[in-house]
């Protein structure tokens, strides 16, 4: 679904991505991990094109989208959401949803007509609510969501674009603890059932291991590990580079 091939981008006479490649298949739910300054905000806006590389490829479904703008990108599939979320904190669930629908129909510009009136676009903000677990909330203002709802919703708004590839930035990343593991199992179960590859970016050890099919680490701006969970958090130079540490047990 996905292919970066050696990707290279650099600020300045800062190298930050230097050679990236890795692949991502339909259905495939990968973990991108790496230490604080390790380039996976760089990586990720290279794919969604926010940045374009120095060098290298980036293909999806086999399409070159290398120079392709990020809009041109959402069109092809990739869709994304943000560390910090992207609401319209005034508006409903439903309607910040059907925001969306209406950008993927094109519908965005006819200012005076109901949303109500538009039919096919409400029925399927409605599914897409209920298959996040929000449609009992649809009337609320998503200022009113609770943080876990409200990454939910922003997932849920993604989805809405109907991308077959799915950027995920941190995505328990000011939950509190008891809500976590509810929103990446609303989030995970609504990616399974639509069968949408996805990237997540994360730094909970947790999330990784309960719900990644495969991890890649990024270090010094290249892939250092890609495998499983269990063959990624094993490997010693992981470890030093991740936590500092070496685990002189499985040395």
């Amino acid at each position: 679904m996905l292919e970066v091939e050696n990707v290279q981008k650099s600020f300045g006479r800062s190298m930050v991505i230097a050679g990236a490649s890795f692949s991502i298949e339909e259905n495939e739910i990968v973990a991108l991990l790496g230490p604080n300054g390790a380039g996976k905000t760089t990586l990720v806006n290279l794919i969604s094109g926010h940045l374009l590389p120095d060098a290298g490829r980036i293909r999806l479904d086999g399409r070159d989208i290398t120079h392709a703008s990020p809009y041109r990108r959402i069109k092809l599939g990739i869709a994304r959401n943000f560390q910090i979320t992207q609401l319209f904190e005034e508006l409903s669930v439903l309607d910040n949803v059907r925001n969306c629908v209406f950008s993927d129909h094109n519908q965005l510009l006819r200012l005076f007509r109901p949303a109500d009136r538009y039919t096919e676009a409400t029925a399927q903000a409605i599914d897409i609510l209920e298959l996040f677990n929000l449609h009992a909330l649809a009337a609320e203002p998503a200022s009113e969501l609770s943080e876990g709802d409200k990454k939910i919703l922003d997932t849920a708004m993604a989805f809405a674009l109907r991308g077959k590839f799915l950027l995920l930035d941190e995505p328990t990343s000011g939950v509190a603890t008891s809500e976590k593991f509810k929103v990446m199992d609303t989030i995970i179960a609504a990616i399974t059932q639509r069968g949408t590859a996805t990237l997540i970016i994360e730094h909970d050890m947790d999330i990784v291991s309960d719900y990644a099919q495969r991890v890649m680490v990024l270090a010094e701006g290249t892939i250092l590990a890609n495998g499983t969970p269990g063959e990624v958090m094993a490997d010693r130079a992981v470890q030093e580079t991740l936590f500092g540490v070496i685990d002189t047990d499985a040395a």
